[in-house]
């Protein structure tokens, strides 16, 4: 385990430290300005594509399993209309957002997912070129991504809500 991460790079440690605070950040209830709740959903989408693109052959089959996990969980998402209690201000254009552990946990499993990969390709293990560990994988970055995405959606979806 210590070879494993003495041969970390130390930018790894910087992204790990950076998605924790975000994540620790989401955990209390924050006001937000409206046009923000959409930054942290694109980057991870960005983060989530570059998973793909680092990790496999970009492929019909790749691509539309990421595109499908996105979808599915993007439609599941905005159907449970989760988070829960978001309340907008007209007043001062913002959004109240109650916290919640869920954005760090996927930032987590995001990271990870990553790392582990990477991990795969440097120690060049077999797995990394089985077409199932392709293909989950990218099902499950596109997972990641659409429920990020999501909670954007549900949060201004809040505004149009209370604006109207």
């Amino acid at each position: 385990m210590s070879q494993i991460i003495s041969h970390t790079p130390t930018w790894v440690f910087v992204i790990f430290f950076v998605l924790l605070a975000l994540g620790l950040m989401q955990s209390k209830e924050r006001e937000v300005k409206v046009f923000t709740v959409f930054i942290l959903p694109i980057a991870m989408l960005a983060f989530s594509i570059f998973g793909v693109y680092s990790a496999v052959d970009i492929s019909l089959l790749t691509v539309g399993l990421w595109g499908l996990g996105l979808l599915a969980t993007l439609f599941i998402g905005i159907k449970l209309a989760y988070p829960k209690l978001v309340c907008f201000s007209s007043q001062n254009n913002r959004l109240t957002i109650p916290g919640s552990w869920v954005p760090l946990i996927l930032m987590m499993a995001i990271f990870m997912t990553k790392f582990f990969v990477g991990f795969a390709m440097a120690r060049d293990l077999p797995i990394i070129d089985e077409i199932i560990f392709m293909a989950l994988l990218s099902l499950l970055y596109g997972v990641f991504s659409g429920i990020f995405l999501s909670r954007g959606f549900v949060m201004f979806k809040a505004v149009k809500h209370q604006a109207s």
